[in-house]
């Protein structure tokens, strides 16, 4: 409104400045005298300045006309659109005048200007493969979602600019959270443009994030095969996502023969993968190849022991004694002989095994260096195996509840701890970016450690239950276990890794 009035006022403003210019040009005195061909004309000086005037005018109607005539010689010469090109000249000059504008605009971050002028630029130019993507470039930094995605619209309809709208259309879906519908026009981006790097880890992403294992597998290949990814990393997120979709399989379908071949599948493109290496060694369990188990253990705990390893080697032989057992795990034992999750292993094999002085040579000094809450709990089963007094026990209790848990499954992306390993973050939702280290920041473990409690009171505490107590005589009591609600925990997880299989 106030533009216009401007624009009004400017107006009244320049006729009255030339109304009162002939009104002194009527006034004065002199003018202008034309002599030509015997004929002698006089101009006032109103009349010299309209002659001026229409001078110029027909100097500029002469240079139209005759690049009319030129564009005219062209068309006659098979030229067909010289004549329509010579009359679009201005039209085209001021459409890209508004087209440069807009960009402009767009770059400064003027959103509103930048649609304006792009929208003028759309009207003068008609070329809508130019100005549509500048109009949603513009509508979206301008915040108009609608007129947005209205213009991503446009560009799906031609063929050549089919890609650009519907990649268009899937940020604007990303950015509102419809994962699925984003899903469903990556598959169509990817399809249009097969090598499209941004457009296939988007896609891997929104199928890892929707467990479309098998999707992304496809995805991952179509990577692999554009020279994106090197062919261990392939390898090994391929492991995950056959992993993933095998896990997957075994809770529909507990014992599916489906998911065991998908679980050795991933172990044999990444044996280092332990998630893989332990069901791969209980598929070849439950088929009756308990030497495969026990191969593809090795070969996953000479990359890193871990305790779930030790828990599927002990699965193997379920009926063996505590003696075998140890005899057994030995060969495990020495690929790594110094490594912490060893030592703790063999420590509790010797303490199911009722060999204190054994355990507690096989922990050695990790108790000393600071250990986690495993190794101060065996600490306290190996001295009241020992018969050490209460008070000793209850100390390294203490200790165990306040202590660090050790190794989990972090993230490296966020570095937040899963509870279990899973193919993406339960915290950030990245693929493939679980690790088993210790926490940037360990945890207390309070509760959590009551978990290795039975192994102090239980069978040791069971045994001297069994043996006839002499009469008036004392029974030694096992300390109280910590609060309700810290110890609650169900009877399996009690048990610990290796004693629960024996």
């Amino acid at each position: 409104m106030l533009w216009s009035l401007i624009k009004i006022l400017a107006f009244v403003a320049i006729v009255a400045l030339a109304a009162l210019g002939a009104g002194y040009l009527m006034e004065a005195e002199g003018g202008m005298q034309i002599t030509a061909a015997g004929y002698e004309i006089n101009l006032g000086p109103l009349q010299s300045v309209i002659a001026l005037l229409v001078l110029v005018a027909l100097i500029w109607i002469g240079f139209k006309l005759l690049g009319l005539l030129v564009a005219v010689i062209k068309f006659l010469n098979g030229d067909e659109t010289a004549i329509s090109r010579w009359f679009d000249r201005g039209r085209e000059r001021r459409g890209y005048q508004a087209l440069t504008e807009a960009m402009k605009a767009l770059a400064s971050g003027e959103g509103r200007k930048a649609l304006t002028r792009a929208a003028k630029a759309e009207k003068l130019l008609g070329k809508p493969d130019l100005t549509n993507l500048l109009v949603a470039q513009a509508a979206e930094a301008a915040g108009d979602a609608r007129k947005a995605e209205d213009a991503y619209k446009k560009l799906i309809r031609d063929p050549e600019t089919k890609f650009i709208g519907i990649r268009g259309i899937l940020r604007q879906r990303l950015s509102a959270g419809d994962t699925e519908t984003a899903r469903k026009l990556a598959e169509k981006a990817l399809e249009l443009k097969p090598q499209h790097a941004e457009t296939q880890e988007v896609l891997l992403e929104l199928q890892t994030k929707a467990h479309d294992w098998a999707g992304a597998r496809r995805t991952l290949k179509a990577r692999q095969r554009a020279g994106l990814l090197p062919r261990e990393v392939y390898k090994r997120r391929d492991a995950v996502l056959a992993l993933a979709e095998a896990m997957e399989l075994e809770k529909s379908d507990p014992g599916s023969a489906v998911a065991r071949d998908k679980a050795i599948e991933a172990n044999k493109l990444s044996p280092d993968l332990v998630p893989a290496a332990v069901m791969a060694a209980r598929a070849h369990i439950a088929m009756g190849s308990p030497r495969t188990a026990a191969k593809v253990i090795r070969k996953a705990w000479e990359a890193q022991p871990h305790p779930d390893l030790a828990a599927a080697f002990a699965e193997i032989a379920p009926d063996e004694t505590p003696d075998q057992r140890i005899k057994r795990f030995g060969a495990l034992a020495k690929i790594h002989p110094h490594h912490p999750e060893t030592r703790l292993l063999m420590a509790e094999l010797n303490v199911v095994a009722e060999d204190f002085p054994e355990a507690r040579r096989a922990l050695g000094d990790l108790a000393e260096k600071g250990g986690d809450a495993r190794v101060y709990t065996l600490m306290a089963a190996i001295e009241r195996g020992e018969g050490s007094p209460d008070t000793v026990v209850k100390g390294w209790l203490a200790r165990a509840l306040t202590a660090p848990r050790g190794p989990q499954w972090v993230c490296g992306k966020c570095h937040q701890i899963n509870a279990e390993w899973g193919p993406v973050c339960e915290h950030c939702g990245a693929f493939d970016t679980l690790s088993w280290t210790t926490p940037p920041t360990p945890e207390a473990v309070s509760a959590t450690s009551a978990q290795m409690l039975p192994l102090i009171v239980g069978a040791l505490e069971e045994r001297k239950a069994e043996e006839p107590a002499e009469e008036g005589a004392v029974v030694d009591v096992a300390p109280e276990p910590p609060e309700e609600g810290e110890a609650e925990t169900d009877q399996e997880s009690k048990e610990p890794t290796v004693a629960k299989a024996s």
